[in-house]
């Protein structure tokens, strides 16, 4: 009996051992953008909050049953930044980090993870017309942020030489 259970738990590190070295990366990159840390920085929140995720996924793992585990631990990565949502409000320097929680979870849900609208008002319980609305204006948000900090285009003929 106590071989068969150490052969199944075994076996279940093993799937879950090789589900994170496929998947991390990208769920790191995911919390990352969550977190509003920057990229290519040491991001220790976004590494809690991707430990925390990866540890219920795997609380939940004999349970998954045909269920693809990048996408529980999608969501159990949403669900824990919903619930500390308010250490994300503090500027980390990062590409996102203007954006307010809600806002910035759900143009990651939507633009980065490629979740569906109707999927995404699913997973933080709104309406999807809730969901539509807070991604307008996380893009309007960014893209004037983009316009704010562009260098100033040169002029034609600018910097040519008279002869």
């Amino acid at each position: 009996m106590r071989e068969r259970q150490s052969a199944r738990e075994c076996r279940r590190a093993r799937e879950f051992e090789a589900f994170v070295a496929g998947a991390a990366g990208r769920l790191l990159h995911t919390a990352t953008l969550l977190t509003g840390e920057p990229p290519g920085a040491p991001a220790p929140v976004a590494e809690e909050l991707l430990t925390v995720a990866l540890s219920r996924t795997y609380a939940y793992w004999d349970r998954l049953r045909g269920e693809d585990p990048y996408d529980r631990t999608r969501q159990e990565l949403a669900a824990e930044f919903t619930r500390t949502a308010r250490r994300h409000r503090r500027p980390r320097g990062g590409l996102l980090d203007r954006l307010p929680p809600q806002e910035r979870l759900v143009l990651v849900l939507r633009l980065y993870e490629g979740v569906a609208e109707e999927q995404t008002a699913a997973l933080l319980g709104l309406p999807a017309e809730r969901v539509h609305a807070l991604c307008l204006r996380a893009i309007a948000e960014m893209r004037s942020i983009r316009r704010s900090t562009a260098p100033p285009a040169a002029s034609p003929g600018a910097g040519a030489v008279a002869p």
